[in-house]
């Protein structure tokens, strides 16, 4: 009797990661290096964060001594949010960032980016998410309208078809039958009723 295995998976995991408003000129640069370490950048966006809003961003940080320092800085000028995937993407992209303070990083990992573009302990160039509950919360807190949860494959995937996409598609064809347009590819969105 030959016993069937489902084909391994590998689960994309998505993450975090933010340069902060002292090195967003590098960040040209550092998107290149997060590329060739592996990385895909899903979704990216620059933006100029309130205090208010870094506050509710660094919520687990409130009451600690350096909580009103990092909300100063962090709404201090733009910064670039990113949403990373890749295999591990959480731990991959927290052992490129290397340790948080940057003074210990270029002792220790004088290789990580927080070793090359960062200054000291509070301003250490680059964040990223500690795990995957954080990396939920905080890509939905820059990203919003993002789904986080893993790709749908298998029967998830055809569920999902059938239930999203089909009717939409059947639609679509169903209206361009009807008008049978010499060139489908001219038909606006006014005439199919979109």
């Amino acid at each position: 009797m030959e016993i069937s295995m489902p084909p391994p998976q590998i689960y994309v995991e998505k993450t975090l990661a933010i340069i902060k408003p002292d090195i967003v000129d590098k960040e040209e640069e550092i998107q290149d290096i997060i590329l060739r370490s592996g990385f895909t950048i899903v979704q990216r966006r620059k933006l100029h964060l309130s205090p208010e809003q870094c506050s509710n961003f660094y919520v687990e940080q409130y009451g600690k001594m350096f909580f009103p320092n990092l909300t100063a800085y962090m709404s201090s000028g733009p910064l670039v949010a990113m949403i990373l995937a890749r295999h591990k993407a959480i731990s991959y992209w927290l052992e490129l960032l290397g340790p948080n303070n940057s003074l210990v990083a270029k002792e220790t990992h004088p290789d990580s980016l927080r070793a090359i573009y960062g200054t000291d302990d509070l301003r250490n160039a680059l964040h990223g998410s500690n795990d995957f509950a954080a990396a939920e919360r905080e890509i939905h807190f820059m990203f919003p309208e993002v789904i986080v949860e893993p790709i749908p494959i298998g029967q998830a995937a055809k569920d999902y078809l059938n239930l999203h996409i089909m009717p939409t598609l059947l639609e679509g064809l169903t209206e361009l039958c009807k008008q049978k347009p010499a060139d489908p590819l001219e038909l606006s969105c006014s005439e199919a009723g979109g």
